[in-house]
């Protein structure tokens, strides 16, 4: 009867608590947001939510660096990591390593900024609900879980969890039946490209036998349970490598997958769409690049590196000549955010070249993540002020004689638009430059093409940023006029027009944008040591 009862050793994995802190900090925190607020009313107001978000993303930002300083200290790295620090966690199904830090370090960065954006948002619309704050904050956790996952399917988890809070956000301005069109859509296509890359997953599978990366990459010089070798017999990896491009390439709004762009970005609250552009792009970016420059960046390389090259050159152009187009600024910017992540596709495609040049690549598209976060987030916040109450105040029109009716917020707004222009002395030439740069250096036919697609691509979207510049330093036009309105009511509709409510907080994040975007254009190689160990944290 004992042996019944005897004890058997259960294997459970090993979990070093302290480098899973800007998880387990994002995560806990979106929970006991949510928790707190429900069982203290008086917690509900919309500025304590805010700070505590933004509390909680300064103590996820604090952590890096002490993170970071025991990476280096660490007297084994983990081999097959180029040398450089890092830690398997949770049975090698996350890894923490430079590369980590860095894109949570961004994405800590757009929860901040984003978070402060919106208390005055929220406070303009009438609302005071703490789900915002708890959803932004879950969604930023499945962030850094989807950058640093090793294995694929905790890759689809973050995938997820980044995502799902994401589509609620979108249509959670229940007052604007366009918010709740734009969640519903971003929904139904986002739910299409998920199962998509997950078919994509279990293809690879079937392949290598693995859904580690490490595995599948190792899997490439011997035999799966099936007698195949996945470098020869390479059909289901082509299929998965193909599904799973589809899946990413949704999520950074790659073209063909960009449909849902222009619609959700016109329809979602304006804060939200800023924290698609940044902290969202940031993750998807860095999953993408982990998955397939650590999974497939071997044996496979010069296969799916074709097909980001048709992607990166199609997106540029697609989404440069369609903004100059619109009327709409929200649609406007949504198409430059196409354009943008097909800068950056360029620099993915030089990343998976040899170890020299492809080290480039990877340092030009880390930058310009970064570049980008702060530009993009700065340019929503002065799309959330001028589109008033109610948000819906997005024609470019509405632009026309900002510069006389608020100098500071309109001398902001130029230098983060000159700055995606790439404009010199701004964060964005450099970002430019760099991918353009690392791709030249390729040194094939096809790579000088694409470099002179982005190329074009840039002087063809200078025109619709430009064109803001212009309109904002016009002067209003005159008539009708004050003098010459012929009631109260029209007098009093023309000086609703031209007064602007700027919030103090969404102001100090624009200019902080813009001091930025100037900063990294001016001293570019600030925090080039990171960049660099984030960089060679992706080689194996």
């Amino acid at each position: 009867m004992m042996s019944l009862f005897a004890q058997v050793p259960v294997s459970t994995p090993e979990i070093q608590w302290f480098y899973l802190a800007p998880i387990l900090i994002l995560a806990l925190g979106g929970v006991l947001l949510i928790t707190l607020t429900s069982v203290a009313p008086v917690m509900r107001g919309r500025h304590i939510s805010a700070l505590f978000t933004v509390a909680t993303g300064v103590l996820a930002l604090a952590f890096l660096p002490f993170i970071a300083a025991r990476l280096d200290g660490l007297v084994d790295p983990v081999a097959g990591q180029g040398g450089r620090p890092a830690v398997d966690l949770v049975s090698s199904a996350l890894v923490v390593d430079h590369f980590t830090l860095w894109v949570s370090g961004l994405i800590s960065v757009a929860v901040i900024l984003v978070a402060v954006m919106l208390d005055g948002y929220l406070e303009r619309e009438g609302f005071e609900s703490p789900e915002w704050y708890a959803l932004l904050l879950i969604s930023a956790s499945g962030g850094v879980i989807l950058a640093s996952a090793e294995d694929l399917i905790v890759t689809f988890l973050g995938l997820e969890i980044l995502s799902i809070a994401v589509y609620v956000l979108a249509a959670l301005h229940l007052r604007r039946s366009e918010s709740q069109e734009a969640g519903f859509k971003y929904f139904i296509l986002g739910a299409l490209s998920s199962a998509i890359f997950l078919y994509g997953i279990a293809m690879v599978y079937g392949a290598t036998g693995s859904t580690t990366l490490t595995g599948v990459a190792g899997s490439m010089t011997g035999r799966n349970a099936a007698g195949l070798s996945p470098a020869v017999d390479s059909s289901l990896v082509m299929v998965g490598i193909a599904l799973m491009l589809i899946g990413f390439g949704f999520k950074v709004s790659a073209f063909p997958l960009h449909i849902w762009t222009p619609d959700v970005y016109q329809g979602s609250p304006t804060p939200i769409v800023g924290f698609m552009t940044s902290a969202v792009k940031v993750a998807a970016f860095g999953g993408m690049m982990r998955v397939f420059l650590v999974g497939f960046g071997g044996t496979f390389a010069s296969d799916w590196r074709v097909l980001v090259l048709f992607m990166a050159g199609f997106t540029i152009l697609f989404g440069s000549f369609l903004a100059i187009v619109q009327t709409n600024i929200k649609r406007t910017m949504a198409f430059s955010s196409i354009a943008h992540a097909g800068f950056m596709l360029v620099g993915l495609y030089a990343a998976a070249s040899p170890v020299a040049i492809g080290d480039t690549g990877k340092r030009a598209v880390l930058f310009y993540l970064l570049a980008y976060t702060f530009m993009s987030i700065g340019t929503f916040a002065v799309i959330s002020i001028v589109g008033k109450k109610g948000d819906g105040n997005h024609s470019i029109e509405a632009y026309r004689g900002l510069a006389k009716r608020e100098p500071l917020l309109a001398m902001a707004f130029t230098v983060l638009l000159f700055g995606q222009v790439g404009a010199p002395f701004t964060a964005g030439f450099f970002a430019k430059f760099r991918v353009i740069a690392a791709a030249a250096q390729v040194e094939r036919t096809e790579a000088y093409i694409l470099a002179g697609v982005a190329m074009l691509g840039a002087a063809v979207g200078a025109y619709l940023y430009l064109r803001v510049v212009v309109a904002m330093f016009l002067d209003v036009q005159e008539s009708p006029s004050t003098e010459m309105a012929d009631s109260a009511d029209e007098t009093l509709a023309l000086v609703e027009v031209r007064a602007l409510e700027v919030p103090p907080a969404t102001l100090a994040v624009v200019l902080l944008a813009a001091v930025v975007t100037l900063v990294l254009g001016i001293f570019p190689d600030i925090g080039s040591g990171a960049l660099a160990e984030a960089a060679l944290a992706l080689v194996r």
